[in-house]
């Protein structure tokens, strides 16, 4: 197989349910190797796209293929495709080993890849108690090892960190990762914006339906910028004005901040402090000011109100 047969690539895609369009002409690729997270606020279009790819809602128009395919037409969709979504239900009877053993049985696959995945994730020392006496926490992690049965090679994941304690979002996140290191695609759907960005390389973010952005999330931030404090701030800014002129970075400015604290775009702190020696002017503090993704997200989606979300497109 290549990176090709793995990629997620959406096109023109457009899905209206009645009088509201979830989805209007969304067009993205996400890329083996690497995770992406796929961003927007409620109502965005993240859940319809995400099983417009599972081939649980058929597009108005448009495509949403997998290595090419749609999934009704992979031959083995399950040993393809792993999908993880908010709403996954269990028979409250059954055990997490009984849930897995149906779904392998269902899947053709061995029952020795139920023992690996419940050792995987550490469910073990829950494997032979009732799902219903589950914590959400719990019902995750089996959400994802029902996913992972058929060791496919994309992931589409919604909300996977939801009822996650802190140890359970780091392991979460060494897993995502490593799965992605071994050229897994991963499309990861979630509001913890601060868990995303430790998370992701690149991300998708919609918004109405419609894309806003694509890309490494940190190219897409923009540059950093430099605080600095020092004593003679006036006299540097022009200094350094002049000499973030000469990069050529257009609709950057040297910007005060506070009292003897400058924000400078376009620079390297090392840059600064050469700058600020060469003519004896005194720095106190310098500090690399990089862009949150909670920043850029707020940036590219501004608030709609809850119109939109309140019509209940997701």
């Amino acid at each position: 197989m290549t990176r090709d047969d793995h990629r997620i690539e959406v096109s023109h895609l457009t899905k209206r349910f009645g009088s509201v369009t979830a989805i209007r002409d969304l067009s993205f690729t996400v890329e083996p190797g690497v995770v992406t997270g796929f961003l927007g606020p409620n109502g965005a279009g993240k859940t319809t796209t995400m099983r417009v790819l599972t081939g649980l809602v058929s597009p108005t128009s448009g495509t949403a293929t997998i290595g090419g395919r749609r999934y009704r037409q992979l031959p083995r969709p399950s040993g393809t495709v792993g999908a993880v979504f908010d709403a996954a239900t269990f028979h409250p009877g059954h055990t997490a080993r009984d849930h897995l053993g149906v779904y392998a049985a269902m899947g053709g696959y061995p029952r020795s890849r139920v023992t690996e995945l419940l050792e995987a994730l550490a469910l073990t020392d829950a494997a032979d108690r009732r799902t219903r006496g589950f914590s959400t926490g719990m019902r995750q992690r089996l959400s994802l090892a029902t996913a992972l049965l058929g060791d496919p090679r994309v992931l589409l994941l919604d909300e996977p960190s939801n009822g996650l304690d802190p140890y359970g979002v780091a392991w979460l996140r060494t897993l995502l990762r490593r799965l992605a290191a071994e050229g897994r695609t991963v499309l990861v759907s979630s509001h913890v914006l601060s868990e995303v960005g430790q998370l992701a390389d690149d991300v998708v973010v919609i918004r109405g339906g419609e894309l806003v952005a694509a890309g490494p999330w940190a190219r897409l931030a923009g540059p950093a910028a430099v605080l600095v404090r020092s004593p003679d701030a006036e006299a540097l800014a022009v200094i350094l004005a002049s000499a973030v002129r000469a990069t050529g970075a257009g609709g950057s400015r040297v910007e005060p901040v506070g009292v003897d604290q400058l924000r400078v775009p376009g620079l390297a702190a090392p840059v600064i402090a050469d700058l600020a020696a060469t003519h004896g002017i005194r720095i106190h503090e310098l500090v690399t000011e990089h862009a949150s993704l909670e920043q850029l997200f707020f940036h590219l989606t501004p608030d709609q109100g809850t119109t939109r979300r309140e019509a209940g497109a997701r």
